[in-house]
C-alpha cells in the first residue's frame, strides 16, 4: 500500500431501520462526535445548516499521535437519501475523501462509510517523505486508524436504532 495508490478503506453495518431513518443520522455531522474516534466536535461554516454540494464544516480532531487538529472539509458530492461525500484540503488537490452511503435492504438498511487518500500534500505525506522506507507501514497504520474509527461510527448508529 503506498500513497500514490490512493487505497480507500471502507466498513458496512447493517442497521434495522428504515434508509430514510439511516439517512437522517449520516448527515448529522454532530453525531460521529458521539462514537470512539478522532472527531471531537463539528460545526457548520459560512451559514450551511445540513448536507449540499458546495456546505462546508468544521471538523475538530485529536489522538494520542498527532494532538489536536481541525480541517475545514467541502461537500463535493451528494445523491439525497442515499449517498454524500466530502473532501478534505485544498478543493483542487484534497488529501482525502470520505463519505456515507445508504442502500435499502429488506426491512433495514446498509450504511457504509468510506474514505480515500487523496493526490494532495497532507500531514501525512510529510511523514512519509521524512520516513520514506516505511511508507506502506505509516499508510496501513493511519488506514487502520481510520477503519477503527468508522466502525465506532457506525456500531454506534447500529446501537442508536436498536
Amino acid at each position: 500500500m503506498l500513497m500514490r495508490d490512493t487505497p480507500t478503506v471502507e466498513v458496512t453495518e447493517r442497521l434495522s431501520c428504515s434508509p430514510e431513518r439511516a439517512w437522517e443520522l449520516v448527515t448529522d455531522i454532530e453525531l460521529p462526535t458521539r462514537a470512539e474516534g478522532e472527531l471531537k466536535r463539528a460545526e457548520w461554516l459560512d451559514g450551511a445548516t445540513g448536507v449540499a454540494v458546495g456546505a462546508r464544516f468544521r471538523g475538530h480532531n485529536a489522538n494520542a499521535q498527532l494532538g489536536e487538529w481541525s480541517t475545514d472539509p467541502q461537500i463535493v458530492e451528494v445523491e439525497d437519501g442515499r449517498r454524500w461525500v466530502w473532501s478534505v484540503g485544498p478543493v483542487d488537490d484534497p488529501f482525502s475523501f470520505w463519505g456515507f452511503e445508504v442502500d435499502a435492504d429488506g426491512d433495514g438498511s446498509i450504511v457504509r462509510q468510506w474514505a480515500k487518500v487523496g493526490t494532495g500534500r497532507s500531514p501525512l505525506t510529510d511523514f512519509v517523505e521524512q520516513h520514506p522506507g516505511k511508507e506502506a507501514a505509516i499508510l496501513e497504520g493511519r488506514m487502520s486508524v481510520w477503519r477503527d474509527g468508522m466502525a465506532a461510527n457506525l456500531a454506534m448508529l447500529k446501537a442508536l436504532v436498536g
